[in-house]
């Protein structure tokens, strides 16, 4: 990687947008899938795209440490 960037970053701000709505997005799956509580079906599908979210979640979480310096800080360099 060339450079590290700050949080006012676009990438860093779209990343931390897709991160939010992973996890608003599986907070509301968890409601979804007591909803459908007797179609089996449905709240199997409810419960894939929670997963689906969270290693979404995850997977932005890990690449924003390492375009931030890995928790280093921000003033670290």
């Amino acid at each position: 990687m060339a450079t590290e960037h700050t949080p006012a970053d676009d990438i860093v701000y779209d990343l931390v947008s897709v991160q939010y709505h992973a996890l608003q997005g599986a907070q509301n799956n968890d409601k979804y899938s007591e909803d459908a509580e007797e179609h089996d079906d449905v709240r199997q599908f409810f419960d894939e795209v929670a997963k689906q979210d969270a290693w979404r979640a995850q997977r932005c979480h890990e690449l924003l440490g390492t375009l931030t310096g890995g928790g280093r800080g921000l003033d670290a360099r």
